[in-house]
């Protein structure tokens, strides 16, 4: 019976760990993927961990986004065999640590409207949740709050789960 509860306990946090720890960062924020806005100063400031997921949101068909290398960033072209996102609502789970590069493919959105983003994803060691202030460049009061709530009802159906194996 012991062997069983604890089993379920590990199950349980297996399930809920790695979505407590991972932060969903809308890029631009309320301004969302458009044109003329500076990403990279949107991303300073910001720590994405692996784990963490990017949401590109744009209205379809006037954007889109590709992952690319830095010689891609830096030409603002993809290589031809790379699929672009186009729903609109384009979600990328961040699964490596190291440099991620992305770009709109649509002309001159990412040569002169600005529409290119660079980010460094560092290991996940840590919630990123963690940090006792925000970066100096996070404005975002949604994204915050959304963070905040996924990681409390998170938090609290684990201890809810626990409390419930151990007391039954």
């Amino acid at each position: 019976m012991a062997s069983c509860r604890i089993f379920m306990i590990i199950a349980i946090v297996a399930v809920f760990v790695p979505s407590i720890l991972a932060t969903e960062h809308m890029v631009g924020d309320k301004t969302g993927w458009t044109l003329g806005f500076n990403y990279q100063t949107w991303a300073q400031g910001k720590a994405f961990y692996v784990g963490d997921t990017l949401v590109f949101k744009y209205t379809p068909g006037a954007h889109n986004v590709l992952s690319v290398n830095g010689t891609g960033f830096e030409e603002c072209k993809a290589a031809d065999d790379i699929v672009p996102l186009t729903t609109g609502n384009d979600v990328i789970t961040l699964s490596t640590p190291g440099k991620k590069w992305y770009i709109c493919s649509v002309p001159g959105h990412c040569e002169s409207g600005n529409q290119k983003l660079f980010i460094t994803v560092l290991p996940q060691l840590s919630s990123p949740a963690t940090s006792p202030f925000p970066g100096p460049t996070d404005t975002s009061p949604s994204g915050a709050a959304g963070n905040i709530a996924s990681t409390y009802y998170g938090l609290i159906a684990a201890i809810v789960g626990i409390f419930g194996m151990i007391m039954f």
